[in-house]
């Protein structure tokens, strides 16, 4: 089965070709940080999380959203995500894959990752992140390729796997739950330390990832004889429109709680964010854009009419993504640093170099999406003429 990554078409090894160069440009300019540094980045003293830690705070959702295809499949038995459930299974391994890079390249030292094995602190919540994302990137690849290697078998998978299964779906839950905990329990940044931000996580990663996986599933679609359903995207694109709700709905309760208690030290992040502070302003055109695409976003997926039309679908899956990814990502992350709990206003613009290796991680990730989607392109389509 895994031969099958080794044989394609010009257009697939065109693809792998192009994420190859991707990773080659990243690894040069990780190289490069590794002797000058991570002065080669936008981050300081006052800003010590930035492009890095926003991409992994992203990628722990996408990779948690897996759950929105395996709680229906194996606990409801809704047959029609049969086909999407490989699928949302070999992404969520893939985005662990980019989690876990992403906390490499920002520690500065990557050797000190071994320092949380070595001495491991068990009131640590990052020690226990990382227990959770190992053990879910673990249970993804075990029950994909088990269950997928059955299905190819024309076999039920063995009954050892469904305890497994089972298990994947609080697991996924807790990734994003965990590394919640890791912002909402620092009591010297306010914006963070809030009961609803693992709430929140969760509602956005319900709608990013199932968006990501829609347009994927359309991807594979219009280039290879694969089709994932068309009810198994209707769907996907339901759970997104439902979740796209509740996390507009997090984002306006917050907004309520800060700028109603007229706190400052609660409204000054706030402010920064969506206003400018003291001049200060460069989140600002960014968290409007993700404003704007979000109200887009949720009008249109709320009406079945236009949910319905798969063209606009994807156009609105992008627009999730995107929305999600900047308020998620740079807004959540750098915004819970200025103002520094002294009152300091320090912006973080991330460099070239740091840009370059964020684009270098997403290659190694997609590479991977790559080769395991073509396996699963390869076993359906030689199965589907075998019947």
């Amino acid at each position: 089965m895994l031969e099958q990554a080794f044989q394609g078409t010009k257009r697939y090894w065109t693809l792998v070709g192009f994420w190859v160069l991707v990773i080659v440009a990243g690894t040069a300019a990780f190289s490069h940080q590794l002797i000058k540094g991570l002065t080669v980045t936008g981050m300081s003293r006052d800003v010590a999380w930035g492009l890095y830690i926003s991409q992994f705070t992203f990628l722990v959702g996408v990779a948690a959203s897996a759950v929105m295809v395996v709680l229906p499949y194996y606990l409801h038995n809704y047959k029609k995500f049969g086909r999407m459930v490989i699928l949302g299974e070999f992404l969520a391994v893939s985005a662990v894959v980019m989690c876990a890079l992403f906390i490499f390249v920002d520690l500065g030292q990557p050797r000190r990752v071994l320092n949380v094995l070595l001495y491991p602190t068990l009131n640590s919540v990052m020690f226990w992140d990382s227990v959770v994302l190992m053990g879910y990137l673990v249970l993804n690849l075990v029950i994909g390729f088990v269950t997928f290697d059955a299905e190819r078998k024309g076999a039920p998978p063995s009954t050892w796997i469904k305890p497994l299964i089972y298990l994947s779906i609080p697991w996924a839950i807790s990734i994003h739950t965990v590394t919640a905990f890791l912002y909402s329990g620092l009591a010297a940044r306010p914006f963070w330390m809030t009961a609803i931000l693992a709430p929140r996580f969760l509602a956005s990663a319900f709608a990013s990832g199932p968006s990501l996986l829609i347009i994927l599933a359309l991807i594979l679609r219009k280039y290879t004889r694969f089709d994932p359903g068309k009810e198994a995207i209707q769907k996907l694109g339901t759970i997104v429109a439902y979740a796209m709700v509740v996390n507009l709905f997090f984002v306006l309760v917050e907004l309520f709680t800060a700028l109603y208690s007229d706190l400052p030290h609660h409204m000054h992040h706030f402010e920064y964010l969506f206003m400018g502070l003291h001049g200060k302003s460069t989140l600002a055109p960014w968290m409007w854009v993700s404003g704007l695409l979000t109200v887009a976003a949720v009008v249109l997926l709320v009406i079945p009419k236009v949910r319905k039309q798969e063209n606009l679908l994807a156009i609105i899956c992008l627009a999730v993504i995107v929305s999600i990814w900047i308020e998620k990502g740079m807004g959540l992350i750098v915004t819970g640093f200025i103002p520094s709990p002294l009152g300091g206003i320090t912006e973080y613009t991330p460099t070239g170099p740091e840009i370059t290796i964020t684009i270098g991680v997403y290659g190694i990730g997609f590479l991977i999406l790559t080769l395991l989607y073509k396996i699963v392109v390869s076993v359906r389509e030689k199965t589907e003429q075998i019947r």
